[in-house]
């Protein structure tokens, strides 16, 4: 990696990690067409970069989360799902990592959805965090497991999941971010560990990796703070169904670079 495979993948996961878009979808294929191999330190650096975007919602609802005990009992109950798939499913998933056509297919699928969740789920009555309850926090938690898939979209498998449980637009995107927290702080601790404690390097490659963690996280961040309230405001206005059109094609090109022997192909 250089310093340009460090700040465009960090502001490709600042704008697209609280859209229903995918952001690890988009770094997949982002480092496919930059010729980023996938070695460890970059499947470390792109989980990292994630932690570092997400950490804008701490920042921007920093009083939420200080409202009560029970707002971290729900979100705790939300990421089991998550934690229980995460170590089942990982040797799986990170096969999956490598393939922009997995990619290409879930941007379609997701796109489609996206198309018509306004219509199904048309009739809120949860505009507020505190009224969800345990129960529904676990099933969002379920939904959130579906991202596992590069390119269904934490962000979009969880807020449609939240939706389906009668949450408004807003509080569902919300309580999404807010599940991301302990979602994203766990995966990044647990894969730092393993790099680490695995992994056989000089003080000068250390050096680099953690200037090249602390530049991406901190672009991330600064871009996900810019994107965070634009999303809300345009979700609540808008709907999701340009962001399902936005997929749908996205999808299509990939797959047809990805067959017509573009370099995505050798990903």
């Amino acid at each position: 990696m250089n310093i340009i495979h460090v700040i465009v993948p960090a502001i490709i996961e600042g704008l697209t990690e609280f859209l229903p878009v995918s952001s690890t979808g988009h770094l997949v294929v982002a480092s496919a067409i930059m010729g980023i191999g996938k070695d460890e330190f970059v499947k470390l650096f792109e989980i990292v970069i994630q932690l570092g975007a997400i950490l804008a919602v701490v920042v921007l609802y920093f009083k939420r989360f200080f409202r009560s005990i029970d707002f971290y009992v729900k979100l705790v109950i939300g990421v089991i799902p998550a934690v229980i798939f995460g170590v089942l499913l990982k040797k799986k998933i990170d096969i999956l990592l490598e393939s922009p056509l997995v990619v290409a297919f879930a941007f379609v699928i997701g796109g489609v959805i996206l198309l018509f969740v306004d219509e199904w789920f048309n009739k809120p009555n949860i505009d507020d965090e505190k009224d969800i309850t345990y129960l529904t926090s676990l099933k969002i938690g379920f939904f959130q497991c579906l991202a596992m898939v590069p390119g269904v979209s934490r962000s979009g498998a969880s807020i449609v999941g939240g939706m389906s449980q009668k949450l408004s637009r807003k509080a569902a995107a919300e309580f999404s971010f807010f599940l991301a927290v302990p979602t994203m702080f766990g995966a990044t601790l647990k894969d730092l560990y393993d790099f680490y404690k695995h992994g056989n390097m000089t003080a000068a490659d250390l050096q680099q990796d953690i200037k090249f963690l602390l530049i991406g996280s901190a672009v991330a961040f600064v871009v996900a703070l810019l994107a965070i309230k634009s999303f809300i405001t345009f979700l609540e206005q808008k709907g999701f169904k340009l962001f399902g059109i936005y997929r749908i094609i996205a999808g299509i090109v990939i797959i047809i670079l990805y067959y017509t022997g573009n370099a995505l192909h050798t990903v």
